[in-house]
């Protein structure tokens, strides 16, 4: 029987120029438990850095690139298969394994935490250039995932060498105890992502200093605990790089806050007066005082600005509040107010419920005074009650038949994170609040570059009980703006909102305006947007459901 715990049997002393062979323990500063005990520390902190890594090339492709779901899932897949290339790579490094170890967590650093700011600067500098670099972004996104995937996967096998190296024990045990502090430092990191890195460091600055901590942790390691297990070359160069990695990190911090504006000025234009992270997505305002048109970013979409903002806000609201009684009305999401600027006009709306998942922005739409200004300091209106809550969730709890509007100013279907807001169920729950002469809007995003989505958005009404009618207004904006998710190949083509009016039952209601005159939408034009739509109709598309979503 082969006793776990027993010594190693007596090699060769080291070499003066060459590290000791692989075979014997190594002559260590500390006692072997505790030495063991060190080695389970800094496989644990870089566990955590390396879960930071992945969340936030996650993280940026989500905000950046959009489509959350096809993205995450391209980077953890390619980081898991770079993961096992790593491993394997790694037992080639085992007789250096100390100085591989050190190596490889200055690299890791080094790319990890610079990934953010070249990853954001590739798409402020060059995310418009279209032509063969239209993929570029996402593509050094790939190919960050899969350097950062081949030093991750390479760190287990190195670490496992040096555990063993201070004491032989059997592979089992070995293996629960680093996977056991790997796993632990997964979770730290997981947590501390996105309730502290995030929120209070920000992207760029977080990344760099799990840099920092990466790239500490593996010097201390080494250069602490396994000095004597270097060659000579290897003890100054090792120090050499860490000190390099270190002050590359550094000065990038120290930049930081300059090139962020400076990135944000080439996304957003030289105008940014407004740029905050709230808790739920990044706002940015541009202009809107001194006579500068105002436009709003929500995570770097645009929303409708100047002469649009108008035009598209009327025709989402008037429409569903025009022939019939709406004294009671709810808006989802809209956060900037300016629905709710349209729906105040009408004088027969006693109450409006406005559900915003963002408290930021109606801060925002509070007290800025372009922002303000622009929704006509809607939010002061004795009739508005503002709820910062999940729309989905606002709904579920929603008494039957409460209202006799619900005007739905959510973002566009194609966006994964919204998916579920354009759902069988959520319009379901929205048919049940809805008073049985009630009207539902939705904006179902661009009609003429996307008609697939839209008509699915119909049918998924239709599978709620509810009856749409289609209508469509262009846009005479030009470009699409910032922001992921712009539609491919769609420049040519005029750049529309497609909405859907909806009635409970099986008779769609009519387009129709009245009341006030309107500054960008009357009768006419609304007949001839309506008849526009329906040319596109894409018949056959099933519903788009929680368990099988279609966009």
């Amino acid at each position: 029987m082969i006793d776990s715990h027993a010594p190693a049997p007596p090699v060769a002393p080291p070499s003066r120029t060459g590290p000791p062979s692989s075979t014997g323990p190594v002559p260590l500063p500390v006692r072997p438990g505790p030495g063991r005990f060190l080695v389970l520390v800094c496989g644990f902190v870089c566990a955590a850095c390396g879960l930071v890594y992945e969340l936030e090339l996650v993280t940026f492709a989500s905000y950046m690139i959009g489509d959350s779901v096809t993205q995450a899932s391209i980077v953890l897949s390619v980081m898991v298969f770079a993961m096992g290339i790593g491993s394997l790579a790694a037992k080639r490094l085992r007789r250096h394994a100390a100085a591989a170890f050190g190596a490889v967590e200055s690299a890791l650093a080094l790319v990890g935490g610079c990934s953010a700011m070249a990853l954001y600067a590739v798409f402020a500098w060059t995310g418009g250039w279209g032509g063969w670099w239209a993929e570029g972004p996402r593509c050094l996104l790939v190919a960050f995932s899969l350097a950062i995937g081949l030093l991750i996967g390479a760190e287990v096998p190195l670490l496992m060498e040096l555990i063993q190296r201070i004491r032989r024990q059997d592979a089992g045990g070995a293996v629960a105890d680093l996977f056991a502090a790997d796993y632990v430092g997964a979770l730290v990191g997981g947590l501390a992502f996105p309730f502290l890195l995030l929120p209070f460091f920000g992207q760029l600055t977080g990344a760099l200093l799990t840099g920092t901590v990466n790239v500490v942790a593996g010097g201390a390691l080494v250069l602490g605990l396994f000095r004597r297990d270097l060659s000579r070359r290897a003890r100054w160069t090792l120090p050499l790089a860490a000190l390099t990695v270190l002050g590359v990190l550094g000065s990038a911090a120290a930049l930081a806050g300059d090139f962020e504006r400076a990135a944000r000025h080439a996304v957003y234009g030289a105008d940014v007066r407004v740029a905050v992270r709230t808790g739920a997505q990044e706002v940015v305002l541009t202009g809107g005082t001194g006579g500068r048109p105002l436009r709003l970013y929500l995570d770097g979409r645009p929303r409708p600005a100047g002469r649009d903002a108008r035009r598209y806000h009327e025709a989402l609201v008037h429409p569903a509040l025009s022939g019939h009684p709406g004294t009671r009305v709810l808006i989802l999401g809209g956060g900037d107010g300016l629905a709710l600027r349209e729906v105040l006009r009408h004088h027969g709306v006693r109450r409006v419920d406005v559900v915003e998942p963002d408290p930021g922005l109606i801060r925002l739409a509070r007290h800025d005074p372009g922002l303000a200004a622009a929704n006509g300091h809607a939010y002061s209106d004795p009739r508005v009650h503002v709820t910062s809550a999940d729309a989905f969730g606002r709904l579920r709890d929603a008494p039957a038949a409460a209202y006799d509007a619900v005007v739905a100013d959510l973002p566009d279907p194609g966006i994964t994170a919204g998916t579920k807001l354009y759902s069988q169920e959520f319009y379901g729950l929205a048919r049940r609040a809805l008073a049985p002469h009630g009207r539902l809007v939705v904006h179902a995003g661009p009609v003429t570059t996307r008609p697939r989505a839209f008509w699915t958005v119909a049918a998924t009404l239709r599978a709620a009980g509810l009856a749409p009618t289609p209508y469509r207004v262009l846009s005479h904006d030009s470009g699409s703006g910032a922001g992921p998710d712009r539609s491919p190949g769609a420049s040519g083509a005029p750049h529309d909102w497609g909405f859907l009016l909806a009635a409970p039952g099986r008779t769609p209601p009519p387009l129709r305006l009245d009341g006030d005159r309107l500054s960008t939408l009357d009768q006419t034009g609304l007949t001839a947007d309506g008849r526009a739509a329906r040319r596109t109709r894409w018949p056959g598309l099933p519903a788009s459901t929680l368990v099988r979503p279609r966009y």
